[in-house]
């Protein structure tokens, strides 16, 4: 028998401040363990393989987030689906949604893998990547895209769960993978006792094996524990795809993958043009990037957070309490994001040096690219937070639309037309000008645009639980 609604978790009830952080904080954590994952992945490859092979991964990692990039949408529309389901009390609902995203990850995550292993040489080359880290990038992405269904799989179940007000489980199951995939890293990169020598393919064998264990042994104890969405043997017709459900995630999932998506292939064309400058500028921003992320994890896990809290508090039809969570994201990302900036600041030639030689050439082109641009990733983050607010109620096309204008008709013709007045550093300064426009749009549209009227159910005909969740049925968005 499941839980009662009232020991489930819920996100609608307790001071916001303290419950957001709360359930923010294992969101940062499963970050923090993700980004130190590719981080500790990188010092490897960077000091023992050398700056091509850095450079490769640096090249590959942008595909594979591209890629992710492309069910992202879908996962975080079964996220607010859920979220939304649970706040009005309607748990049935909620495994309806659960069945009909669970045979959309699993039919998606295998094609895009098969599709992506054979184009793999096509992709890199598309990139740019330059020749020395073709040899290295081919073998490495190529295994990584073995690993895909299982990275899809336990994303759909990590959003799943935040959803439905569980942030702590997938963080401790995150923490399991990253155990695994820093073990056994040096282990097949060099051959260590019975394991052959794979070089970098070892690096991404070992993210193989670490996903795929971390997702089964997840999906265990959620059936041991009778978790209350898990589908059970006589629930198994929940799997076969609801028509309402499968074009909401579809149709309100897309333009939030797209979000994504821009941003990644934005990110690509930056790094094509990054690498015009040869492998020693590539790999000094390869290394940047790495502490970037790190600055960017609060306010992905505050706007992650706010938005399952949002979701929940919008099927309540608590709107007070959603304009509170959006200020007290803000706050919190100003806080968290303003301290790691300039803790990189204090601390920046030592950082990067964990990720470059101490006698690269690298090492002092990245120190100046981050003297450029890290400051500007506290603005991007109130972005991050009020979409995740906005996109709480179904509205999709707004964040859509400022981050194209921003990621593609601001940085890239920046950059390209200062390049030949200030060379690399036209790209660096692209990144402050987007940050800082994109913040300004954002907050424009969370005050005067519709997004309270918008709602997550496309041609919502059925008469059930799920349509009860719509927030008002005068606008969509």
């Amino acid at each position: 028998m499941s839980p009662s609604p009232a020991r489930r978790p819920l996100l609608t009830e307790g001071p916001i401040a303290r419950t957001l952080l709360l359930f923010a904080l294992p969101i940062l954590g499963s970050t923090v363990l993700q980004s130190l994952n590719a981080s500790v992945n990188a010092m490897w490859i960077g000091h023992y393989l050398g700056e091509s092979a850095l450079t490769a991964t640096a090249n590959a990692t942008l595909i594979l987030f591209l890629l992710l990039s492309a069910v992202f949408g879908v996962s975080m529309a079964c996220t607010i689906l859920i979220g939304q389901a649970m706040g009005a009390r309607h748990v049935t609902e909620a495994k309806r949604v659960v069945g009909t995203s669970a045979t959309f990850f699993l039919a998606a995550s295998v094609a895009m893998a098969v599709v992506s292993y054979a184009l793999t040489p096509l992709l890199l080359r598309a990139m740019g990547t330059p020749v020395d880290a073709l040899r290295y990038a081919v073998p490495y992405l190529r295994v990584i895209f073995l690993a895909l269904p299982s990275m899809y799989c336990y994303n759909f179940l990590m959003m799943t769960l935040r959803g439905a007000g569980d942030s702590r489980t997938p963080f401790l199951f995150m923490g399991l993978s990253v155990l695994l995939d820093v073990a056994l890293n040096p282990i097949l990169i060099f051959g260590w006792g019975p394991f052959p020598r794979m070089g970098i393919a070892g690096s991404a064998t070992a993210t193989l094996i670490a996903q795929t264990v971390a997702l089964a042994a997840l999906l265990a104890t959620l059936y041991v524990r009778k978790h209350f969405l898990c589908i059970g043997r006589t629930e198994l017709g929940l799997l076969r795809p609801d028509g309402t459900i499968l074009r909401s995630l579809i149709f309100k999932g897309l333009p939030m993958g797209l979000q994504m998506i821009v941003i990644s292939t934005s990110a690509i064309l930056m790094m094509r043009l990054v690498n015009g400058f040869g492998s020693q500028t590539t790999a000094a921003y390869g290394a940047a990037t790495q502490l970037w992320n790190y600055v960017q994890m609060p306010a992905m896990a505050i706007g992650a957070a706010v938005s399952s809290m949002a979701a929940q508090n919008v099927g309540a039809r608590l709107w007070d309490r959603v304009g509170r969570i959006a200020a007290i994201g803000v706050g919190y990302n100003f806080l968290m994001s303003g301290a790691l900036i300039g803790v990189i600041y204090v601390f920046n030639a030592p950082a990067l040096n964990l990720f470059l030689p101490g006698d690269s050439a690298g090492l002092a082109i990245a120190q100046h690219v981050n003297m450029i641009a890290v400051w500007s990733f506290m603005f991007f983050g109130v972005t991050f937070v009020l979409f995740g607010v906005v996109r709480s109620t179904g509205a999709v096309k707004a964040p859509l639309i400022i981050l194209f204008i921003t990621m593609w008709l601001v940085r890239p013709p920046f950059a390209l037309s200062m390049m030949p007045h200030l060379g690399a550093d036209a790209i660096w300064w692209s990144f402050p000008l987007g940050s800082l426009l994109s913040m300004l749009m954002a907050m424009a549209y969370y005050r005067w645009g519709g997004w309270k009227h918008a709602h997550m159910l496309v041609e919502p005909s059925r008469p059930d639980a799920l349509q009860a969740v719509r927030t008002q049925p005068t606008q969509a968005d």
